[in-house]
């Protein structure tokens, strides 16, 4: 592989060639049947997900934020309530939290798995408290043993932002089933990705995916009968027909990605760059795999220089932007994820990432450092 080749941040024409026929085809019968709006292939891969998940309802929606959104409107949250959260994920996360009317709440995340702090979280609860909403972020699972035992001793309920990590599991258990609900989103860089926009919400209750699936149908409980106001959130039946595809083979994507990230651990660590944490009682699904280093700066230039694809995921803590200015939190609130803005990097980590690429990115990051 020559310098000029580069390498990558993400890759899906691989995938893309090789499940084409079967997905047209798909697509065609859709035609032939008329069948775009919540069709068989929207309600098959419900019922797939489910079983993969270990839920007992599984809901297509139209992206992830609109599971986050729906989970708190289905769960009553919202004007007076206290959402606790994280302030190192995407804005999706907390965005959602004002759409309701409620509070976020941000507390600081563990230096190790870069998840939301369960002590930190149960320090912030207040009588206002209603909800907390843990990212398992970059594809870690975060310690939902230790967040379930808080929402429990205080009456709370619980969102899991699973968005990154499809198929991470905690203690044998799927992320997206130990929360009240589970939200996820199918945008084409996730674990498991449509070729668009594309969503779903899970969940044990009968309650909650009975107002989920009112809610993402404009509140309609038939035709033309509307009790509440909703909205317009539905998976679209071409992406579902791609999706019932990929799940086919996701555990074996899934093993791709820790491989990978293996060899990463195994030539990085030498270097005195700390690789990602693995969870003690579960899987990590590697969405991202993000190193953190002193010496970031120069692997950052040595990447680009190299055209090799990398993401610097996030630079600024959400609860120290413009829009939660008023919330009056300051840097010294969230040592460790301002620290992190400043010493991390993600690498290229996909499925059909080839042994040459791989060996390009850590000579590159080798030759960087030393």
């Amino acid at each position: 592989m020559t310098k000029a080749e580069g390498v990558p941040y993400l890759d899906l024409s691989k995938e893309f060639n090789a499940l084409k026929d079967e997905w047209f085809a798909m697509i065609i019968e859709d035609g032939a049947r008329g069948s775009w709006v919540l069709g068989p292939n929207v309600h098959a891969f419900e019922k797939e997900a489910a079983e993969f998940v270990g839920s007992r309802h599984a809901i297509g929606l139209a992206n992830g934020t609109d599971a986050l959104y729906l989970s708190l409107r289905a769960l009553g949250i919202g004007p007076g309530d206290e959402v606790i959260t994280t302030p190192y994920t995407f804005f999706s996360t907390s965005e959602v939290i004002d759409m309701v009317g409620a509070r976020p709440v941000f507390v600081d995340i563990e230096a190790d798995s870069f998840n939301i702090n369960p002590v930190l979280v149960e320090q912030a609860v207040t009588e206002n408290t209603r909800a907390i909403i843990p990212v398992h972020l970059f594809g870690n699972p975060a310690d939902m043993t230790a967040i379930n035992t808080i929402a429990e001793k205080y009456d709370l309920v619980v969102v899991e932002d699973a968005a990154q990590a499809f198929g991470a599991q905690h203690n044998g258990q799927r992320v997206g089933s130990m929360g009240n609900t589970g939200c996820f989103s199918f945008y084409p860089t996730k674990v498991l990705g449509c070729y668009g926009d594309g969503g779903l919400l899970t969940t044990d209750s009968d309650e909650i995916a009975e107002a989920v699936r009112k809610l993402r149908n404009h509140g309609a409980a038939a035709a033309f009968q509307h009790d509440e106001v909703g909205m317009n959130s539905r998976l679209d039946e071409v992406q579902a027909a791609l999706l019932r595809l990929k799940l086919k083979s996701l555990d074996e994507n899934i093993a791709s990605r820790q491989r990978i990230a293996g060899v990463y651990d195994e030539r990085l660590a030498k270097l005195g760059i700390t690789c990602p944490a693995r969870p003690q009682h579960g899987s990590h699904a590697f969405n991202l795999y993000t190193i953190r280093s002193t010496k970031i700066d120069a692997i950052r230039q040595a990447l680009m220089d190299n055209a090799i694809g990398n993401s610097t995921c996030y630079p600024a803590p959400l609860a120290l932007q413009e829009v939660y200015q008023h919330l009056q939190y300051s840097a010294a609130d969230f040592p460790v994820s301002v620290a992190l803005g400043n010493e991390v990097v993600s690498l290229p980590v996909f499925p059909d990432m080839t042994e040459e690429q791989l060996d390009r990115v850590c000579q590159v990051i080798e030759d960087a450092v030393n």
